[in-house]
């Protein structure tokens, strides 16, 4: 594998140093961003069995899960399988103020859940990592 530029070296070592990801997506064309896939391609070995919980959000009354499926497929193909849980932000713009202040409480219990089962999912990869990997 070749070395990432030196300006992409810190997000790099964090990608490599994780025990598992959350990307956050906007939906833009029934995708997720050009950004963070540009991003996500940057490593792939890093990601192997290491999994991943998707938070999608858009203006919509969808939460962004069209970007969210399609990430789904992308970290399958990176080795960073999903959790089955996604969690989906719609009418972002009424959920978070302009300040980025929660205005729903609703969202802190659904967060709760999908990170304690991403917290699961994290530790058993972990477990499973330190037994050795397939390749």
């Amino acid at each position: 594998m070749h070395s990432p530029e030196p300006k992409y070296q810190k997000l790099h070592e964090m990608i490599k140093n994780s025990d598992g990801y959350i990307p956050v997506t906007p939906e833009y064309n029934h995708t997720t961003s050009a950004a963070l896939k540009n991003i996500l391609d940057y490593c792939l070995e890093e990601y192997f069995f290491k999994p991943s919980a998707i938070v999608s959000y858009s203006a919509g009354s969808f939460g962004g899960i069209n970007a969210a499926q399609h990430l789904r497929q992308i970290f399958a193909e990176l080795g960073a399988s999903s959790i089955s849980s996604s969690f989906q932000i719609p009418k972002v713009q009424e959920v978070f103020d302009k300040g980025g202040n929660l205005l729903d409480e609703e969202y802190n219990k659904r967060i709760k859940r999908f990170l304690d089962e991403f917290d699961w999912y994290v530790e058993a990869f972990k477990n499973q990592r330190a037994k050795g990997t397939p390749y």
